[in-house]
């Protein structure tokens, strides 16, 4: 059933010292900003297909536009090993790290893009 879940972010308590910090040094204007972009981006590469975005991509069309560079292929297969990822999980951090990359600006996926992808991902807890 946890396979099913694309994100997992845990977020802590915020302290009374968290509060006196200065601001975030992106606001919501920046981040909607980069949001607006990579669905532009979506868009336009989807242009010729069903699929809208990244989350309804699937097989050839998925290959296409979410091979990763040969350093994240490599980190993907070895965490697809570590974590048992299921076929469904694989495909998942792909398109989640497409997402990943469009919200950076990339036209390709790196390594740093799937490791991101990765940390989205539930771990399991450890004895």
């Amino acid at each position: 059933m946890r396979d099913r879940i694309d994100l997992h972010v845990e977020v802590q308590a915020v302290s009374a010292a968290d509060l006196v910090l200065p601001p975030p040094s992106e606001g919501s204007a920046e981040v909607a900003a980069r949001v607006a972009a990579a669905r532009d981006a979506q868009t336009r590469r989807y242009a010729d297909h069903k699929a809208r975005t990244n989350a309804e991509i699937d097989g050839e069309l998925l290959e296409t536009v979410a091979t990763p560079d040969d350093p994240g292929r490599t980190l993907l297969a070895q965490a697809a090993e570590a974590m048992r990822l299921s076929a469904r999980g694989y495909t998942r951090i792909l398109r989640v790290a497409r997402t990943i990359a469009d919200l950076a600006g990339a036209e390709a996926i790196g390594r740093i893009h799937i490791a991101e992808a990765l940390s989205y991902r539930r771990q399991a807890p450890r004895s």
